[in-house]
């Protein structure tokens, strides 16, 4: 990589080959950790010197091997990601760490530690509510977590080391919010297409080469003068994962992304961990209340049996009001990756939501293939003429 390109190129460039990053990383000595899913608590990785590598899918590559181990009719992000895995297109790393944020995601970990030969496998059971026995029981599991990674680094996870690192996460997620606020503008001083690409490259760099990364682009997004074209659509996505640049595309050929609240978006950044004298508490706090995906239930009034829909749907998806207004937003596309169960059960309640608050909506479904680029822009323009 060229030192003398700029951030936003670099970018693009990791992007576009992230394992040859990941691979200079493990010549170098550095153990790389691999994550399918942002509720594993990278910062725990970072504080023993691991490296975490958000495992993708690829939407180019077919499935086949992962055929002799999943269904036909199953999550297409993980069947992909498992499919990668089997043809060694991660084999760069030294382990890997899933968590129960669904259940093809569980089902997929336990075939994934069978038909892989990671040094260093762990699987992290997680609640699906925010209930305060929740919290607990999520601890006890990242304590678990915990002695697994030391044995498997041969020092001790200090509380010390926890905290540190967890400022450093704390200082990404910050600068990514910085990120989103270039969109705010009209025209956005950064592309939707462009926030992707940064994202994804910062999710398989260690946190400090991360960060680095993502000043250069925000310094460099503020002051460029060739902004992305202003169009009359400022859009919203929302969906389980979006980590594509050609998806993107289809979406910002007629409109301006200037949110994406999905698991390759904002959603992992949000909000800080707030530190005490648990770290470990404190991420287990931070990962069950702050990072918002559909798999988690968030009960207006926890314990009641009645229900409250209006309640429940402000305290589900209330966040996203703040995000309308200050954005500008003049439309919302739910995105379905075909199988996604947990977000396909959401949609009917987001879609009562953005009506609620008048705003323009439609649910678009596809199979995670470049197949599905060309029905999935003839449906975005379909919405986009409803709006305009």
């Amino acid at each position: 990589m060229s030192d003398q390109s700029s951030g936003l190129s670099k970018a693009q460039e990791i992007y576009s080959n992230r394992s040859r990053r990941a691979r200079e990383l493990k010549a170098e000595g550095r153990k790389l950790i691999g994550y399918p899913c942002v509720y594993v608590p990278v910062e725990m990785l970072t504080a023993l010197d691991l490296i975490p590598y958000r495992a993708c899918g690829d939407i180019r590559e077919p499935v086949t091997e992962a055929d002799r181990a999943l269904p036909g009719s199953f999550c297409a992000v993980m069947r992909s990601c498992l499919d990668c895995a089997l043809k060694g297109k991660n084999d760069f790393l030294d382990g890997m760490v899933a968590i129960h944020s669904s259940d093809p995601q569980e089902k997929t970990a336990r075939v994934w530690e069978s038909y892989t030969d990671h040094p260093y496998f762990h699987f992290i059971d997680m609640p699906v509510t925010v209930r305060p026995e929740a919290v607990e029981y999520f601890t006890s599991q990242l304590d678990d977590f915990r002695k697994t990674l030391e044995a498997f680094a041969g020092r001790e996870l200090s509380a010390d080391r926890l905290k540190q690192a967890i400022d450093y996460h704390n200082r990404q997620r910050g600068l990514v919010r910085q990120l989103y606020d270039l969109t705010k503008t009209s025209p956005p001083a950064i592309s939707g297409t462009e926030i992707l690409q940064v994202v994804k490259a910062v999710m398989g760099l260690p946190v400090a080469e991360g960060n680095d990364l993502l000043t250069e682009v925000i310094g460099e997004a503020r002051d460029r003068t060739d902004r992305p074209e202003k169009k009359p659509a400022r859009l919203l996505l929302w969906g389980s994962t979006l980590d594509d640049a050609d998806v993107m595309q289809v979406f910002e050929a007629k409109a301006n992304v200037v949110m994406d609240d999905s698991c390759g978006g904002v959603r992992a950044y949000r909000a800080d961990v707030k530190l005490t004298a648990d770290p470990l508490e404190d991420l287990a706090r931070y990962y069950l209340n702050e990072i918002t995906c559909a798999r988690t239930f968030r009960q207006a009034s926890p314990g009641e049996t009645s229900k409250a829909y209006t309640k429940d749907l402000q305290s589900r998806f209330g966040y996203l009001d703040d995000i309308i207004r200050e954005w500008n937003i003049n439309g919302a596309i739910m995105l379905l990756v075909r199988y996604c169960d947990p977000f396909a059960f959401e949609m009917p309640a987001l879609k009562d939501y953005f009506e609620s608050l008048g705003l323009p909506s439609t649910y678009i479904e596809y199979d995670y293939t470049t197949g599905a680029l060309a029905p999935l822009r003839t449906r975005v323009e379909a919405f986009l003429e409803t709006i305009a």
